[in-house]
């Protein structure tokens, strides 16, 4: 027996509605917008926005990614996906004091390389007599 016409429709529609939600629902987020049932419904062109509380999945990742912006200040505005971890933050530390003691070094060397240049101008200057004090 053959499914019938209308339900294969509905099906159709159904999962085009879902994919244009969660197609949504990734470009809020990518772009740093604050996500919410509201914004993903206009997003998606999904009417009414009760709908969206009945798909688990999706009213789910729309809590989650609601959560993780409430109260994070300007972090809100940085996309999930594109937020530091502990781990990679710890890492631009240790290489950034890495980078700064490098930096430090290298500084050092230079002054005393910019001595020594400077007393041996001097030298040469005193020892040809050309030493004028000013």
């Amino acid at each position: 027996m053959r499914p019938d016409p209308l339900s294969e429709a509905a099906a159709r529609r159904h999962e085009l509605t879902r994919a244009k939600a969660v197609q949504a629902l990734r470009e809020l987020d990518r772009a740093g917008t604050p996500v919410t049932f509201t914004g993903v419904a206009q997003a998606a062109g999904v009417s009414p926005r009760s709908w969206l509380y009945t798909q688990p999945d999706i009213s789910g990742q729309i809590r989650r990614l609601r959560k993780s912006t409430d109260g994070a200040g300007s972090a809100g505005a940085i996309p999930a996906g594109q937020r530091a971890t502990g781990a990679s933050l710890r890492a631009r530390l240790a290489a950034a004091l890495d980078r700064n003691k490098q930096l430090a070094d290298d500084n050092a060397r230079l002054r005393r390389q910019l001595a020594r240049a400077l007393g041996d101008q001097r030298s040469a200057r005193v020892r040809s007599g050309n030493d004028q004090e000013e």
